[in-house]
């Protein structure tokens, strides 16, 4: 798999994840997906939203998570 693919949403908003993506990841049938709004991007982490969390700490450090948290203007993830 090259990374990128396109995929389609439906009315309901529901979309599917190709499935090399969901073996990869191991996503299965009611998994959750973290999903955070970058504001010219969204990012889906495996998980939920504890691990898009953890993600995001992880990328930025400690001293970074909550500074970047407000750049992306989402008080969710502020939490926890």
């Amino acid at each position: 798999m090259d990374g990128v693919r396109n995929v389609r949403v439906t009315r309901q908003g529901q979309l599917s994840l190709p499935a090399p993506v969901r073996r990869r990841w191991k996503v299965e049938h009611g998994g959750e997906l973290g999903v955070i709004d970058l504001g010219s991007a969204v990012v889906l982490i495996p998980g939920g939203a504890r691990a898009a969390r953890r993600a995001l700490g992880d990328a930025f450090g400690a001293g970074r998570y909550l500074a970047a948290v407000r750049e992306l203007n989402d008080p969710e993830l502020a939490t926890q």
